[in-house]
């Protein structure tokens, strides 16, 4: 038996086994309104108290867990935003996630109090859904979507295209974010029938109905065709088997010019020698909570070449998934 590194400390694997104490402390720090209490400028722990309605105690607790995971910052007693809690967990700045923190705290995390089932059955929890859960589920998935897409209007140029094909996503904010990156885009979505009137509502909120339609049809035998430059492909391939993946990629490339792109995005599995957290996490998530699945980024860019697109580059979006750009072949 090989003696234990002198030089090896535990501070990792305690901080793991208990970030679900961090987590459960920025959820309630969001909901309680700890975060929003700061937008206008810092307080300290009375302050926080009295603005939040919790008790003194529980004010300090928050923030100081707050505070040493790098939300807040604290000087002389009193607390102040961290720059991404400004931008996130306040509704004032690029975009507001309580949403998403509140679909984790009050459907995810349950979940996850079933996962020692789910690792020896292999099989997903017992998703039981009323109303004003399936309410709290649609609000964090589609703001987490928001915030995809958000990163990936910063992270790729669409201004070099004009007639983007949006083939069965889950939500239309990657195109609208594309749509504003670009006046000169025109967007086409081939969403599921289902997504149409929340497609229409989204483009007309944005004011861009002018520039985009709506072909309704199911994504795994949707056949778009078209001539397009720019193809999307988001959050699709996690939701399918590998059977229903294949041909969707086969449609996508037959709706393709020649040299157009796709951007396929979704967590993936890599061959790496250190995997990337953010997806292996989600492989667990998705698993548990519906028994869909994160692929290995290999068998995706298999898919992708039988399908007549070639891997060009792969985008590692911060908080967010990862988009395989290619061009058709």
């Amino acid at each position: 038996m090989t003696a234990p590194s002198t030089s090896a400390a535990p501070d990792r694997i305690v901080d793991i086994a208990i970030g679900y104490m961090g987590a459960k402390q920025l959820f309630a720090a969001a909901r309680t309104g700890i975060f929003r209490a700061l937008a206008d400028g810092e307080r300290d722990v009375a302050e926080l108290a009295s603005a939040t309605g919790v008790s003194e105690r529980m004010a300090r607790i928050l923030a100081d867990a707050m505070n040493g995971l790098g939300l807040l910052e604290r000087r002389a007693g009193r607390y102040r935003l961290a720059p991404d809690a400004a931008a996130y967990l306040t509704g004032d700045g690029e975009l507001d996630l309580h949403p998403f923190l509140a679909f984790l705290n009050e459907i995810s995390y349950g979940h996850w109090l079933q996962f020692d089932t789910t690792v020896d059955t292999t099989k997903p929890g017992e998703l039981e859904m009323d109303e004003a859960r399936w309410k709290a589920f649609m609000a964090g998935v589609m703001r987490y979507n928001a915030l995809h897409a958000a990163m990936l209007a910063r992270s790729f140029d669409f201004g070099p295209y004009r007639d983007l094909l949006d083939l069965g996503g889950l939500s239309p904010a990657f195109a609208i974010g594309a749509l504003r990156a670009n006046p000169d885009l025109s967007a086409r979505f081939v969403f599921d029938p289902g997504s149409s009137d929340a497609i229409a509502e989204a483009l007309d909120t944005a004011g861009l109905a002018d520039r985009a339609r709506i072909d309704p049809a199911p994504t795994d035998t949707a056949s778009p065709g078209g001539d397009h430059d720019l193809v999307m492909v988001n959050h699709v391939i996690h939701r399918f088997t590998a059977e229903q993946n294949r041909a969707i990629l086969v449609n996508a490339r037959a709706a393709a010019r020649d040299g157009a792109t796709l951007l396929l995005l979704d967590f993936l599995l890599d061959d790496d020698d250190r995997q990337r957290p953010i997806d292996a996490l989600h492989a667990g998530e998705y698993l548990v909570i519906d028994g869909t699945v994160v692929y290995p980024q290999s068998e995706v860019t298999a898919w992708l070449e039988a399908a007549g697109w070639r891997r060009r580059e792969v985008l590692a979006l911060p908080g967010s998934p990862r988009v395989i750009v290619a061009e058709a072949v």
